[in-house]
């Protein structure tokens, strides 16, 4: 059976399993949504939906700018990937607790001097998802570099939200944008520029809303945003708890190759030898915790755990509930 076949029943149950309030309108789908882009899932009394907001094709090199070239080719020979550019998933979640409905990242939006046309799908998932912008209480955001933020600034956008919109963000990071440092990336070109654009604009908009923390809040019952640091300054990672279950979002603290290489500096990395750290800190910790995973750029839905394996790590998606 087709991926496009298996579609229609693992929505219909999983969205079953939201018991989201305003989730009343009909799936939607087309011939440009083959394959799932959405994804369910219960942590306790929480409720939790992985949106795949597309995909954003970069070169490989983005991977591991100071490993060794031939290394890098290695793994991504290993992983039956192509070796000079592949899609990097973008995935953002959407949280139902204590009576508030909480937006985890926002997405990429649309940027045309980017040429990024499978990028920037997340308010049409929403929509197709039954889920109302004027539904979000909250929006918690792991950092502001444009693939987070750009979603609220599609044309049209701010004006569907509540007026009492809170968005929370590390202090940190709010003043890291006023003078951004790039000196330590390697981004393609064109990236750095259109971050600085986007934040500015970002912050432009939507200053008012801001909730600004320091190391650590509770937006809603079991939500707490932790700020780590390192691939930006203000970098935050979101842990759901509920009834024993948990789950931590965390943002682009992970990528795919940092399970076997966490050494690895990736091109978007503000300060490189930090967010190493903190990747290991934390993939430690959710290797002894076995609680689940998610982060932006894993591949969708992006939902497993971490094991040790010998001195290095290892990803465990978990078994997809139809």
């Amino acid at each position: 059976m087709s991926q496009a076949e298996t579609k229609p029943r693992t929505i219909d149950q999983q969205e079953t399993k939201m018991r989201l309030d305003n989730a009343s309108q009909p799936v939607k789908s087309g011939p440009d949504d083959l394959v799932p882009s959405r994804y369910a899932v219960r942590i306790g009394e929480i409720d939790v939906l992985v949106v795949s907001d597309g995909v954003l094709p970069l070169p490989t090199t983005m991977l591991g700018h100071n490993a060794e070239a031939a290394d890098r080719a290695a793994w991504l020979n290993d992983m039956f990937l192509p070796p000079d550019a592949f899609d990097w998933s973008l995935n953002v979640v959407l949280v139902r607790s204590g009576g508030k409905t909480i937006l985890i990242d926002a997405g990429l939006g649309l940027d045309p001097n980017l040429n990024l046309p499978r990028a920037g799908q997340l308010i049409k998932r929403l929509e197709s998802a039954g889920i109302d912008l004027a539904s979000v209480t909250d929006v918690v955001l792991t950092h502001m570099h444009m693939d987070h933020i750009g979603g609220l600034l599609v044309e049209g956008v701010k004006d569907r939200l509540r007026p009492d919109l809170r968005i929370h963000v590390a202090a940190a990071e709010v003043k890291f944008w006023e003078a951004p440092d790039f000196s330590h990336v390697a981004m393609p070109p064109g990236f750095p520029d259109a971050l600085r654009a986007t934040a500015k604009h970002f912050v432009e908009e939507y200053r008012s809303h801001f909730r600004l923390f320091d190391d650590e809040y509770e937006v809603a019952p079991g939500v707490i945003v932790r700020r780590t640091g390192g691939h930006t300054p203000g970098h935050s990672v979101v842990r759901l708890a509920s009834g024993g279950d948990r789950l931590t979002f965390a943002g682009d603290a992970v990528f795919a190759v940092g399970f076997e290489h966490p050494d690895w500096y990736n091109g978007f990395e503000h300060d490189p030898e930090e967010a190493a750290r903190v990747r290991v800190r934390l993939l430690t910790e959710l290797a002894t915790t076995g609680e689940q995973l998610v982060a932006t750029h894993l591949p969708f839905p992006s939902v497993g755990r971490v094991a040790i394996d010998g001195d290095h790590f290892r990803w465990v998606p978990v078994f997809w509930d139809y």
